[in-house]
């Protein structure tokens, strides 16, 4: 069996907002469903799956169990534009060749940016 990435689903107090911080980040659209309920960002086209936003009364708290891994050109211009943004730096990190910076989102959703697979192999 042969799974694909449709959606990445986020809970949120504030579905629109959320997502029209993604879709500036992403160059995707934002497509509203169900009136601020269900709020989806639908990317250019190839770049990656939908991103989902779904108002809830109290997002589950804790670490995130599900993050994105964003791979740039240039890694460090894209942390400072993010936080720049409005995302929050957490951490940096290496492991070898390879090092990434974990952000969060204005909803405190964590996700890492890091140099494209290709690079830190080479």
């Amino acid at each position: 069996m042969t799974l694909t990435v449709e959606m990445i689903t986020f809970d949120t107090l504030d579905a629109p907002a959320l997502a029209a911080w993604w879709a500036d980040r992403t160059g995707g659209t934002v497509v509203d469903e169900t009136d601020g309920w269900f709020v989806m960002v639908v990317p250019a086209e190839g770049a990656g799956p939908r991103l989902g936003f779904q108002k809830v009364p109290d997002p589950t708290p804790g670490k995130n169990r599900v993050h994105l891994d964003l791979h740039p050109a240039d890694p460090a211009v894209a942390v400072d534009e993010l936080v720049a943004a409005g995302a929050t730096f957490v951490a940096r990190h290496q492991e070898g060749s390879f090092s990434w910076a974990v952000l969060a989102d204005p909803d405190g959703n964590q996700f890492c940016v890091s140099q494209p697979e290709a690079a830190a192999t080479a």
